[in-house]
């Protein structure tokens, strides 16, 4: 394997996707990519609406999630002793991961389950990966 990709998004599934990841990388001894895909702005806000205080609130919890995100990248994967980068797109998960992972050539894709319960009926973005068909995945509970 030359490179793992993981999607992370604060979750505690997606922690444990990190960590998981992060094993796997360094028994295999290849590059780990840690993908933090945050939402695009909304492209027309009303006037006169709360619309953009709740678009001000959605970018500043996106903001500490990255802050917190890249802090934990930075305090633990050098005690790992692996190659690892962490990037950060904007769009539709499930859009920017496939991107990613084929840009970085990955030989697997790790991310989290979905806690929502919607997801159990319209497919969460770890079964829309599956069923892409292109690279492993795998769900990390």
């Amino acid at each position: 394997m030359s490179a793992i990709l993981v999607g992370v998004d604060g979750s505690t599934s997606s922690l444990r996707a990190a960590a998981y990841a992060a094993g796997l990388a360094r028994r295999q001894r290849c590059r780990l990519i840690a993908v933090y895909v945050r939402k695009g702005p909304p492209t027309m806000i009303p006037l006169g609406d709360d619309s953009g205080a709740a678009a001000a609130t959605a970018i500043e919890a996106q903001d500490e999630i990255e802050r917190e995100l890249r802090a934990a990248f930075r305090d633990h994967v050098p005690q790992l002793d692996i190659e690892a980068s962490f990037q950060v797109r904007t769009g539709e998960p499930y859009a920017e991961l496939i991107a990613a992972a084929k840009e970085a050539r990955a030989d697997a894709v790790i991310v989290g389950k979905s806690a929502k319960v919607l997801h159990r009926i319209a497919g969460s973005l770890a079964v829309k990966l599956v069923r892409c068909g292109r690279w492993p995945v795998t769900v990390v509970p």
